[in-house]
């Protein structure tokens, strides 16, 4: 009875969301009204989502705000399109997916995904004026490298915000992340384009303009300011698996912190930009404005977390589960990817399904495995109800079938390629 309670307020939530009710009102809205229907009492209900949304912040609030920050300023100081620029011009157009693809990664890390496809797009317009290439045989592998980051790499909402949930740690989800990214963007962002896009008969210039660089930062200081927070993290959390003991342990723990690496990543970007302080400041303001509404879903959707742990129902998903004999990560990624077909957001499937997923993870399985097949569930199947489909769709002006082929096509791909990669994982590790 109690997981036919939970898939009303899904199916509650769904219609909320489909009559453009904010998500998070929509999600406080459920919480309360599933608490109540499964049987808890008014303050209980009314406490487990104040539980929910300040263990969910309270571990994380920083890490999103100080994330928002870095890519703001990677943003407006010009950076970003260094980047760009710097790529291109050392691939060559005749290797220009992939240019495109590790410069969608390269963005991808530090800019939430649709600050990142704004930046990019108009890069993927030029080319493809420029070359005579498809739109699409170049906007795909930026798309997949923005999805890929998204589901899997910190400083994104979603990973960042299991990983708390999950108490799994954020360094090892990073290097995990990235063994998954890389491979996962190369088959999805440059071979499934070739196989279902032709390219028309071109002639390849010699040279791509990239527009005015006198007023953009340097090559090495664009990529460092881009790559610290990653570096910070991965240094601290390789040392600590090398370091023998204090000093050198207590420093790594130190610097492996997330929202420490972001500070120290904030601050040196601060300083080491050719920009007034006040203009940084401005940025960092601007930064944390864009991702409000973000933080404003995920506490709502920690809510909704709570709610399902206190009235017993993730404990009855276990139990449920626990004599099919299927793999926890399967089943955490099966129950994500529904949830994310139904409600759109990844953010919010992610995080709906984190209450129920939770109690599968019992020793033996690995939190941070679990985050990634979340991840990867929550990127499943994109269709009219996710605003990156409807985003996708109208930049590259296609019609709903062309859209379901290819952003659609591609967002499966990277989902199921995430599952099975989380799977050798396991394996491995």
């Amino acid at each position: 009875m109690s997981l036919l309670i939970v898939l009303l307020g899904i199916i509650i939530l769904f219609i909320l969301i489909l009559k453009k009710w904010s998500p998070m009102i929509a999600l406080l809205v459920v919480s309360m009204l599933t608490g109540l229907l499964l049987g808890m009492p008014v303050a209980k209900v009314t406490a487990s989502v104040t539980n929910g949304i300040g263990s969910t912040l309270g571990g994380m609030v920083m890490v999103l705000a100080l994330g928002a920050m870095m890519g703001k300023m990677i943003e407006d100081s010009g950076a970003a399109r260094k980047i760009v620029a710097v790529l291109m011009q050392t691939f060559g157009l005749k290797n220009i997916q992939w240019a495109v693809l590790l410069t969608g990664l390269l963005v991808g890390i530090p800019l939430f995904y649709n600050a990142g496809f704004v930046v990019l797009i108009p890069l993927v317009f030029a080319i493809a004026a420029a070359t005579g290439l498809p739109k699409l045989y170049i906007g795909i592998p930026m798309a997949t490298a923005l999805s890929v980051t998204h589901g899997f790499l910190p400083p994104h909402p979603g990973p960042v915000a299991l990983s708390v949930l999950f108490h799994a740690n954020i360094g090892k989800i990073l290097l995990y992340g990235l063994c998954l990214s890389v491979p996962i963007a190369i088959i999805a962002g440059i071979f499934f384009p070739r196989l279902i896009i032709k390219k028309n008969s071109i002639q390849l210039k010699e040279n791509l303009d990239f527009g005015t660089e006198e007023a953009l930062p340097s090559a090495s200081k664009s990529f460092f300011v881009a790559l610290l927070p990653v570096v910070v993290i991965a240094a601290g959390t390789i040392g600590l698996a090398l370091s023998a003991g204090p000093p050198f342990e207590t420093f790594f723990t130190f610097i492996s912190d997330p929202t420490v690496a972001l500070l120290i990543a904030v601050i040196l970007t601060i300083l080491i930009q050719d920009v007034p302080l006040q203009k940084a400041m401005d940025s960092c303001t601007e930064g944390v404005k864009s991702i409000a509404m973000i933080i404003l879903i995920i506490a709502a959707g920690g809510a909704f977390k709570q709610i399902l742990i206190d009235s017993g129902v993730g404990a009855t998903v276990a139990a449920m589960a626990a004599p099919i004999k299927l793999s926890p990560l399967f089943l955490a990624w099966l129950l994500t990817a529904v949830l994310r077909v139904t409600l759109g957001s990844a953010t919010v499937a992610a995080l709906t399904a984190s209450g129920m997923v939770i109690p599968l993870i019992v020793p033996g399985v690995s939190a941070e495995l679990m985050v990634l097949s979340v991840g990867a569930g929550s990127l499943m199947f994109s269709h009219v109800n996710d605003t990156g489909f409807w985003m996708f769709k109208e930049y590259f002006s296609l019609t709903l079938k062309q859209t379901f082929l290819t952003w659609t096509a591609m967002e499966s791909l990277v989902s199921i390629l995430g599952l099975l990669g989380v799977m050798l994982l396991s394996l491995l590790i």
